[in-house]
């Protein structure tokens, strides 16, 4: 009898585990390529939503190597109709689903439909058939617009200066709700004396030419409403002035004041450092109170008692609001800048007085503004006390009517002992003594607010 080769069938043997080998690594990378992935596609969709029937609804489809198909449905319980999405194109990655109201088979009036998703990838996983994904929400039907009213307002507002609005705003589904202007600041309003009513503050920017306002309501479904503020305007003309500087103030203010941004300052020219300290520097200081002053409580108001704001006793004005100073160094306009307070001065280290109760929402260094007081008094208003020598309060303490806030100094880019004093909306300087004038506030604030409850509780 023949025997084998012993070698012949080691050989054999060998040849058969590497086929295997190399066979299962192939598999195994193939089964690992992009063509083979295992992750079904993404629908971005809620379990609810409200829908404008005549706008299209739009969900997000996501895929990590491309969509074979997608299909939606809609369902109003007796009838399902499937929406025609024109817009679809096979091997997209990502797509936007615009579902349209069937002009056929479904019946509006139910208020309710069932929307059903389905979308399949171009992966050969799952034996060819792809990766499949399912989504399904409840659409509710919204096809009617916020009501918007403007009930009352300040007769009117001044370039630099503030006004008072109520107005009618409802919506089962309400969403948003502000005030748009001209120059692309938002005011939002506050709940107002009864469900449905809001009161708001706006401001006219002295930095800008004109002013207009408008109500803006939209609710979940997307619905728009708009209705125009209408408030006579009043123009007016601001100091402009140019303050030539010496060299003992840019050695003297100007250098402790760069000090705090040192890697910014130090190798600039004396002029330089004026300019960085003056613009820059303000800027950043400027976006700061913006940020501590634009928010709005939501509470519902049902009274706003303000009281004339008197921070200073015997205080003089040595310093005008929106004065638009240029300053000149060696003969050149170096800078510019907006003065956005009104100076106040008395004794050294005189009590500043917070007029109106409030909560303190800021109270430390500030750049140009020195040791810097906040307080928020409601409705969207905030005072402000700037180049202090002390503050005597805490960030988040609920200050009284006629507290000692702070004392007067000459902290920040201020030459002399004296308070800088402002007053803001929503994060936008307005006139100081509009609020220091009792007769205005009653005229524009306090009628106001009492005319709009007679005409609320008729």
């Amino acid at each position: 009898m023949n025997k084998r080769p012993k070698g012949k069938g080691y050989i054999r043997a060998l040849l058969l585990v590497l086929a295997i080998y190399f066979s299962y690594k192939w598999v195994n990378k193939l089964l690992h390529s992009p063509a083979f992935e295992k992750n079904p596609p993404v629908i971005k969709l809620k379990d609810t939503l409200y829908w404008n029937s005549d706008t299209p609804l739009e969900i997000e489809i996501k895929d990590d190597t491309g969509l074979k198909s997608v299909k939606a449905y809609l369902s109003d319980g007796e009838h399902e109709v499937e929406v025609n999405l024109k817009d679809f194109k096979p091997k997209t990655k990502d797509f936007i689903a615009k579902i349209e109201f069937p002009k056929i088979g479904l019946n509006k009036k139910i208020g309710l439909l069932k929307l059903t998703i389905k979308a399949t990838d171009i992966s050969k996983w799952n034996f060819g058939t792809g990766n499949s994904a399912t989504a399904k929400s409840i659409l509710k039907i919204d096809d009617q617009k916020p009501d918007l009213f403007p009930l009352i307002s300040s007769y009117g507002i001044t370039k630099g200066g503030a006004a008072l609005a109520i107005f009618r705003a409802k919506d089962k589904n309400l969403k948003d709700l502000y005030i748009e202007t001209n120059f692309g600041k938002k005011f939002y309003p506050t709940p107002f004396y009864k469900p449905g009513y809001y009161a708001v503050l706006v401001a006219w920017p002295v930095t800008q030419r004109r002013f207009s306002a408008k109500i803006v309501a939209v609710d979940k479904a997307g619905n728009i409403s708009r209705s125009r503020l209408s408030f006579f305007l009043k123009n007016k003309k601001y100091r402009t002035s140019t303050i030539n500087v010496k060299d003992s103030f840019i050695n003297g203010k100007i250098s402790d004041l760069s000090e705090d941004r040192p890697e910014k300052t130090k190798n600039l020219t004396p002029a330089q450092k004026l300019d960085f300290i003056n613009s820059t520097y303000r800027k950043e200081n400027n976006a700061l109170i913006r940020k501590v002053t634009s928010r709005v409580d939501h509470n519902l108001l049902t009274n706003f008692k303000i009281q004339p704001f008197y921070p200073l006793k015997n205080g003089k004005v040595v310093g005008s609001f929106a004065d638009h100073r240029f300053y000149k160094y060696k003969g050149k306009i170096i800078s510019e800048a907006y003065h956005l307070g009104l100076d106040l001065a008395s004794t050294r280290m005189a009590d500043i007085l917070i007029t109106n109760p409030g909560v303190v929402v800021f109270a430390n260094y500030n750049g140009i503004y020195g040791n810097n007081l906040i307080v928020y008094h409601g409705l969207g208003l905030y005072s402000l006390y700037g180049h202090c020598s002390n503050i005597l309060v805490k960030k988040g303490e609920i200050v009284k009517a006629w507290q000692i806030g702070a004392k007067s100094g000459a902290t920040g880019l201020a030459l002399g002992d004296h308070l800088h004093f402002s007053i803001l909306i929503q994060g936008i300087f307005v006139r100081p003594a509009e609020w220091m004038d009792s007769k205005w506030i009653h005229s524009n604030i306090t009628d106001v607010i009492e005319n709009a409850k007679k005409l609320i509780d008729k």
